[in-house]
């Protein structure tokens, strides 16, 4: 992590996060869902495709595959069908079938709570346990790593890794508790909005005073 003194770093750190908020006070998940269930499927379809493309695929895969024993039972085939666009479709719906028969199996067909219990689903690693976690329950384990969160988390100087599960490490770490959940949500809309990763905005971005990478973006553009 980048070393400053700590007492400036910790006013920094609650100016950027009061901007966050102040900028983007109805930041919430981007993957549309009705249920724990949809969004745990919708965010194991997320990988590595964006939210955009999974929101136009999960109406037709949850009217065909309503709840979880449907989903295990419905054919393989039909699901691969229905999750192609999403990329990665052979192995997507594997994951989602087989954590759809977990949920049945085990859970009694519900989405459970526990981090250790979402863990054990096929196709679930932290990422998605978070998202379902924080999302739906509002239990904060730890803090969403997306491409935006990366890259922002790194330009605001939060973080130097580059592993996802050390740079929630690095944000658990500067971040109070309680912000863990919204914080994920609002880069996540500062990256779509602002701080694009090819061409950020860097001179209409709130947080510009406080980002030691926005400078040498500005001049990277010029």
């Amino acid at each position: 992590m980048v070393k400053r003194n700590p007492a400036d770093e910790k006013k920094r750190v609650q100016a950027i996060l009061r901007r966050l908020r102040k900028a983007y006070p109805d930041a919430q998940c981007a993957l549309n869902h009705r249920s724990a269930f949809e969004l745990l499927v919708a965010t194991i379809l997320s990988a590595q495709c964006t939210d955009a493309t999974v929101n136009k695929v999960t109406p037709a895969l949850f009217a065909h595959c309503p709840t979880p024993a449907a989903l295990a039972a419905a054919p393989r085939a039909d699901v691969e069908a229905l999750v192609r666009s999403t990329g990665f479709f052979r192995n997507k719906a594997r994951n989602i079938q087989g954590a759809a028969h977990v949920l049945v199996e085990e859970f009694g067909g519900e989405v459970p709570q526990g981090m250790d219990d979402l863990l054990s689903l096929p196709g679930v690693a932290r990422k998605t346990a978070n998202v379902v976690r924080g999302v739906c329950f509002g239990l904060a384990d730890g803090v969403v790593v997306d491409t935006h969160v990366r890259r922002i988390s790194q330009r605001l100087g939060l973080t130097k890794q580059e592993d996802p599960v050390k740079i929630e490490q690095d944000l658990m770490t500067v971040l109070p508790k309680t912000r863990w959940i919204a914080f994920s949500h609002e880069v996540i809309w500062h990256g779509r909005r602002i701080c694009d990763a090819r061409k950020p905005l860097c001179e209409q971005c709130s947080l510009f005073d406080l980002c030691p990478s926005g400078t040498k973006l500005l001049k990277a553009r010029r």
